[in-house]
């Protein structure tokens, strides 16, 4: 994807993203572990301490794994070769998925989700987002997270997620998101912006409140919001 340079606020390349500390590294938004190889070029990065980089890992690799396995229906039939391999590599997390599998009465297969760590990294990539495209660090305990499969929403609901908001107010001068309002990329697609097709897309506005959309590969439909 084509790399847009932030002209925004400075202070923001100074200071981890997430938690405000003093920036050691840089943090790919999203993370590779939700993407297929070869890699896009040019991946989102934003500023990040070291802790925080590697903090998220672990759910990181859980939610990766679980969408995973949720598709194929289980552990041992998950199609991508990078999950395979970490399934593989760490039988202790294949356990645990495979103890999470539930067959249903009427046959359908369902798996017991730690909510806890798909929020988690939820908000991690709407905080990334947020400051990569709208310069808009944003710390503090969102309004609203949300995480479903895209199957789960009845129409109007799908219809309504997929919709970007309309801008009413401009972003950030300077912010990648003002860019994209006057310069066309192949990657943008109604409002989304697509890292890797079938894999990852997302949304970010800001009109007052910030809104983060996203999706992981084309099942789990994620929103954070925090209001103004």
């Amino acid at each position: 994807m084509e790399q847009l340079q932030s002209y925004a606020d400075e202070r923001l390349v100074t200071s981890c993203v997430y938690c405000g500390h003093f920036t050691e590294t840089r943090d790919h938004v999203p993370s590779r572990i939700l993407l297929d190889e070869p890699y896009p070029q040019n991946l989102p990065v934003v500023p990040s301490c070291a802790a925080c980089n590697v903090g998220f890992s672990l759910d990181e690799e859980y939610l990766a794994c679980l969408i995973d396995c949720v598709l194929a229906g289980s552990v041992e039939d998950v199609q991508r070769s990078k999950i395979k391999r970490i399934l593989q590599q760490k039988p202790s997390l294949a356990a645990k998925l495979s103890q999470s599998r539930i067959i249903m009465l009427d046959g359908t297969i369902s798996f017991t989700i730690e909510h806890e760590r798909v929020q988690n990294v939820a908000l991690k990539l709407a905080r990334g987002h947020a400051a990569f495209e709208l310069s808009e660090p944003k710390r503090e305990v969102p309004s609203q997270v949300s995480c479903v499969p895209l199957t789960s929403l009845d129409e109007q609901s799908r219809s309504q997620f997929e919709t970007p908001p309309q801008v009413a107010v401009w972003p950030e001068v300077g912010s990648r998101a003002m860019q994209r309002l006057v310069v066309a990329q192949d990657e943008v697609c109604n409002g989304w912006i697509n890292v890797q097709p079938g894999r990852y897309r997302y949304l970010a506005s800001a009109q007052g409140s910030v809104l983060v959309r996203c999706v992981i590969s084309e099942y789990l439909a994620c929103e954070v919001l925090w209001e103004a």
